[in-house]
């Protein structure tokens, strides 16, 4: 039975492959969701998969998304097509001595469900907002207010989280196994890898006299235990 920080495990969840690489901790799930900046979603239209990347922001236990009103995936899902949502986070490059065991460190978080279009205005206003403080933190109320217009151009769409978990790796190169490779001569272990902001390039003399937007702390966050 899980506890109640954690979420479900359900046959659709359970993790089959390295299953103690798996997470239903809603804490690890959250900072995972939180952390990224893009997910894929993942449909069927007209018969075929589509898979297509996409801002979201997380809200409690809902993920949101928008796009224009005439957006394929937005009329897909908003039909209430079945989605899979995933995100992952790439930590570092993980460098063996066999080929065989060359990997990489990740963050991971698959979301399946069904999407529900947005229509209470407040909603939609805030869950716009939200969207933008994750690229730029607080920034949203200096901004100008969308017009009706533009709320009416934008869909948004929100996947509750209620079918969810999460796959962690970290740590050294696993061991080689049954083959002693451990005097073959080449470098082995980990290339960490981060999200880091290059020089902030003004849009005209104007912006270049406002205060610089806040970051998201893409680079903070814990280092998990080693598996």
């Amino acid at each position: 039975m899980a506890a109640p920080h954690d979420y479900a495990e359900t046959p659709r969840t359970k993790l089959h492959r390295i299953p103690a690489r798996g997470s239903y901790d809603r804490a690890t799930v959250h900072a995972i969701l939180d952390e990224a900046l893009v997910c894929h979603l993942a449909f069927v239209h007209d018969g075929a998969p589509v898979v297509l990347p996409t801002t979201f922001v997380r809200d409690g236990e809902a993920l949101y998304v928008h796009g224009a009103v005439a957006s394929r995936m937005l009329k897909v899902l908003a039909s209430g097509a079945p989605v899979a949502v995933n995100v992952t986070l790439v930590d570092g490059l993980v460098l063996a001595r066999t080929a065989f065991h060359h990997s990489m460190n990740y963050r991971s978080v698959v979301v399946l469900g069904a999407a529900t279009l947005v229509t209470d205005p407040a909603e939609k206003r805030r869950a716009l907002g939200r969207l933008v403080d994750k690229l730029s933190p607080r920034r949203s109320p200096g901004l100008r207010e969308p017009n009706d217009a533009e709320l009416g151009a934008t869909a948004v769409l929100t996947v509750p989280l209620v079918e969810v978990s999460a796959k962690v790796r970290a740590g050294m190169p696993k061991a080689e196994g049954d083959v002693d490779d451990a005097a073959h001569p080449v470098w082995a272990g980990i290339v960490p890898l981060h999200v880091e902001a290059g020089p902030f390039e003004p849009e005209s003399a104007d912006a270049a006299r406002h205060p610089l937007p806040v970051l998201p702390a893409l680079a903070t966050r814990p280092t998990p235990a080693s598996r």
